[in-house]
């Protein structure tokens, strides 16, 4: 008798302990859908649109030149910017995020190379720290490739820092290939590596 009441009672303690641990899992399975719920409704992008726009005018200097000057490591004075933005004004691209915040921009220019081939080069590309990593970058470098194209450009070139990793990258993957390696090449002593991208 006292043998089948204790039966009795590890056999309700085994049921109560099942329940238990089937409510936990239940609990627990709950829990992961709640979480991936939320996780699915977070938007990790900036909702800030981006729009492409040609360099038109003058007025468009001083945003180009503050974005370049905060990015770039060669100071560049603004005849520079105007021998190429005025020469080439339809290779040269901003992004915006907003009216008047320019967060991206690229100046290039197309010429006679060696009196053979047209040659693009891409002279300045920067992108704000802020908007990194939403292809701001590869889509100027695109949109000035395209623009060249149309205007029968053979090859495309530009020189970076050799120790620019990410730069190196985006080029790479748009297709350019390391040329040649120019020492000491910047003002701070830095060498570069000259990429070449054959558009024939």
């Amino acid at each position: 008798m006292v043998q089948a009441m204790a039966t009795n009672n590890q056999q309700s303690q085994l049921a109560v302990e099942t329940t238990k641990h089937e409510k936990s899992k239940t609990d627990a399975a709950d829990s992961l859908e709640e979480v991936s719920n939320l996780v699915a409704n977070v938007s990790l992008s900036d909702p800030t649109p981006i729009t492409y726009i040609q360099y038109t005018d003058e007025t468009q200097m001083p945003l180009i030149m503050r974005l370049i000057q905060k990015d770039l490591s060669e100071p560049y004075s603004i005849y520079t910017y105007r021998y190429f933005i005025h020469n080439w004004p339809n290779l040269c691209f901003l992004a915006m995020a907003g009216e008047d915040n320019c967060v991206g921009a690229i100046v290039c220019k197309l010429d006679l190379h060696k009196k053979v081939a047209r040659r693009g080069y891409i002279a300045m590309l920067a992108v704000d720290s802020n908007y990194r990593k939403r292809r701001i970058g590869s889509t100027l470098v695109k949109k000035a490739i395209e623009a060249m194209v149309e205007d029968d450009a053979d090859e495309v070139v530009l020189e970076t820092e050799i120790t620019n990793k990410p730069a190196l990258k985006l080029y790479e993957n748009l297709g350019f290939v390391r040329d040649k390696r120019l020492f000491r090449y910047y003002l701070n002593g830095v060498d570069a590596s000259r990429l070449k991208l054959w558009l024939r």
